[in-house]
């Protein structure tokens, strides 16, 4: 997967909780999954996959070694320090924000649309891809009608 279809599976996952936020003013721990999924993702783009600027193109994901070529040592808990490991969790956070800021930004500017999903969502708990483009396509005609009356009406 490239990095973008990574950062683009984050957003989709911090969608509900910031739903929540938008439209109720708080968080649950709904979107508890979802954000342990997000974050694991962010933490192999770092740690495994070499997709952070600060560290290039380096992995600190361990490789599991074949049994016989054990030397019957115990391993060491991580093959980095303690200040790598801490900028490691900082590159993460960074990627966590900066979908989160970026999941506000399009769901705040469709507010509408989120509205009346949560409330489709309340009555009949699934919602099926078409019934959401139905939702988003009468909200952007609310939209077009408003921006036409402002228009008109100044």
């Amino acid at each position: 997967m490239t990095q973008s279809e990574l950062e683009n599976r984050i957003a989709v996952l911090l969608g509900g909780r910031m739903a929540e936020e938008l439209i109720y003013n708080e968080v649950s721990t709904g979107a508890q999954d979802d954000l342990l999924k997000a974050t694991d993702i962010a933490r192999s783009m770092i740690k495994a996959y070499g997709m952070s600027p600060k560290f290039g193109q380096v992995s600190f994901e361990r490789d599991s070694r074949s049994q016989f070529l054990q030397t019957g040592q115990p391993q060491p808990a991580s093959d980095y320090s303690e200040l790598t490991a801490h900028e490691i969790d900082c590159e993460v956070r960074r990627i966590m924000d900066e979908q989160y800021d970026r999941v506000h930004h399009l769901l705040g500017a469709r507010r509408e649309v989120l509205r009346e999903a949560a409330s489709f969502l309340l009555d009949k708990e699934t919602m099926t891809g078409d019934e959401l483009r139905q939702i988003a396509a009468r909200a952007a005609v609310s939209a077009l009608e408003a921006s036409v009356a402002e228009v008109i009406g100044s």
